[in-house]
Parts: structure tokens; C-alpha cells; sequence
């Protein structure tokens, strides 16, 4: 190591190693010619986030590349094989407050049956893509409040007690479709996507859904 070296190091994150790392594959299925997003609705017997809608991914296990952790949790939650998924490229990176990032690829689904795993998945929703694209989420401003343990040292920060904490904000989103309510961490991982699939023009050559 020396300074050459250091100069052309990619800069980490700090604090990396104490967030959970997932990664999730954005389905899209050709019906007919029309394109749908394809999300799962979680088992209700999951312990975590039971009944909530979401992309097919998971946790990343050691020694595994993000896409293959994607393309992996997208086989085992929807019984699949890997040649019926093509993943076309990365998506944004989603990083939330509570120590969890979150690595989306936008792919595609072919000769797709239905399947999925009843021990993680309850039912499979299709969403017309041109929906999805035409529609702006509802949104609403959540807080961000610090607040420190009792035995936090004020003593030894200016203004001790008295000191003025940042409050900060995050948006919660939502996307309706039929009876379904597409939120959270899901909604703001399809708002980027979708703005990325207009950024690169990916699938505009399409039937208008049904």
C-alpha cells in the first residue's frame, strides 16, 4: 500500500459493516405483449414484515455477489431457474435509516408459470408497467427524532442538555393498484426504478396494458 495506491481506493462507508446488506430483482413479465412489474405478498407466517408486499430478494450470505444474491432469493421465493431470469443492469442503491441497504437489479421473467414458495411467498401481484408509469405516489413526511440513551455524556458536547439536535425527515410513499398497496421501502426502490427504466429507455416499445 502507498499513496499512489490510496488515490485510486473506492471510498466505503462508514459505519458499513454495522448495516445488513440485501439485494432484490425487479421482475418484469411480458403478458400478451404488455409488460407488468411482478411483486410478492409476504407469507403471513414470515416473523418479519408478515403480509407486506414486495420485490422477490433477501439477505446477502458471505462470500456472494449482489446480483447472485438477487438472482438466488428470486429462484428460491418464485420456483424458478436461472435462464428464465436476465438481469438487464443495476438499479439505485437504498439506504435506510435503520441500518439496512438495499441492492436492486431490474431483470426479466420469461416463461414464468405462477410458482412460488408457499413457506415465504403468499400470492404473486401483476402490476401493468404503463400503470406504474403514468401514476405519482402519494407521499407523506415522516420524522426523525435523536434521542440520546439516560446515560449519555452531555457533559462533554457544547450546550450539554441544552443541545439543539438535527430532526430530519424521510418520505413514505404509496402506490395504489386495485386492492393493493404498494409502500415503504418497496415504493421508494419502484420510483427509482421506473425513473431509470424512462432515464434509459428501457422497454418504451410496448402494448398498452390491459
Amino acid at each position: 500500500m502507498d499513496r499512489q495506491t490510496f488515490s485510486r481506493r473506492k471510498p466505503g462507508m462508514v459505519e458499513e459493516e454495522k448495516y445488513r446488506k440485501y439485494a432484490v430483482l425487479i421482475p418484469v413479465l411480458t403478458i400478451d405483449g404488455a409488460k407488468y412489474l411482478l411483486f410478492e405478498k409476504r407469507s403471513s407466517n414470515l416473523k418479519h414484515q408478515p403480509g407486506e408486499i414486495c420485490f422477490p430478494g433477501g439477505k446477502l450470505e458471505s462470500g456472494e455477489t449482489l446480483k447472485k444474491c438477487a438472482v438466488r432469493e428470486t429462484m428460491e421465493e418464485l420456483n424458478v431457474t436461472s435462464r428464465q431470469i436476465k438481469v438487464l443492469g443495476p438499479g439505485d442503491i437504498y439506504i435506510s435509516p435503520f441500518r439496512l441497504i438495499i441492492h436492486s437489479f431490474i431483470g426479466e421473467l420469461r416463461d414464468y408459470k405462477d410458482t412460488f414458495s408457499t413457506d415465504e411467498v403468499e400470492e404473486i401481484i401483476k402490476v401493468p408497467l404503463n400503470y406504474l408509469k403514468s401514476m405519482t405516489p402519494e407521499t407523506y413526511e415522516s420524522m426523525l427524532v435523536t434521542e440520546p440513551p439516560e446515560d449519555f455524556p452531555y457533559e462533554w458536547i457544547p450546550g450539554g442538555n441544552q443541545y439543539t439536535w438535527t430532526k430530519g425527515t424521510r418520505d413514505i410513499l404509496f402506490y395504489r393498484y386495485e386492492n393493493w398497496v404498494i409502500w415503504g421501502m418497496t415504493a421508494q426502490i419502484l420510483q427509482s426504478c421506473l425513473e431509470l427504466m424512462k432515464q434509459y429507455h428501457l422497454f418504451d416499445s410496448m402494448k398498452e396494458e390491459r
